[in-house]
């Protein structure tokens, strides 16, 4: 199962939805891969911002080997899921492939209203990184049970 994670630059948000997603996933015993993308160019071929990292190394997280790129039609249409962090990009994406299956990350947390937006760390302090994080982590166990719904991302069984 191919999951894309999209915000704006993809410098923040979705690189740290991606490698918070793709460790859930793996320790549930699902099979998903994940990339991450953003719906602007301005920050493209740029590294995972400095800030999001430290937050993501500090937690146990991968962060390494991350360069942001532009998300494209063809991209957001082969996804099987496209997590959105905001509504506009939610937007933007059903624009690029109406057939997508576009999410909002806030739909997998039951303790926030719908049509949530993950929080946007970049214009605060560091601080606001270790929100961005929580909230990520907190719509986890509702992403994963949502992934077991679907026969793509069911573990491999094994017969001799």
């Amino acid at each position: 199962m191919k999951v894309l994670m999209v915000c704006t630059g993809n410098i923040c948000r979705s690189p740290m939805m991606e490698r918070v997603a793709a460790r859930h996933v793996e320790k549930a015993g699902l099979q998903a891969s994940f990339t991450s993308g953003g719906t602007s160019s301005e920050e493209a071929d740029n590294p995972i911002n400095h800030r999001a990292r430290r937050v993501l190394e500090r937690a146990g997280y991968d962060a390494s080997h991350h360069r942001a790129h532009q998300v494209t039609a063809r991209e957001v249409a082969e996804a099987d899921l496209v997590i959105a962090a905001e509504e506009h990009h939610r937007q933007r994406l059903l624009r690029l492939a109406p057939q997508a299956d576009v999410r909002l990350l806030s739909e997998f947390d039951p303790d926030l209203a719908a049509g949530t937006g993950l929080p946007d760390p970049w214009y605060g302090p560091p601080e606001d990184f270790d929100e961005t994080l929580t909230a990520i982590e907190a719509a986890m166990p509702g992403l994963v049970a949502y992934l077991r719904t679907r026969p793509e991302a069911a573990a491999p069984s094994f017969r001799e």
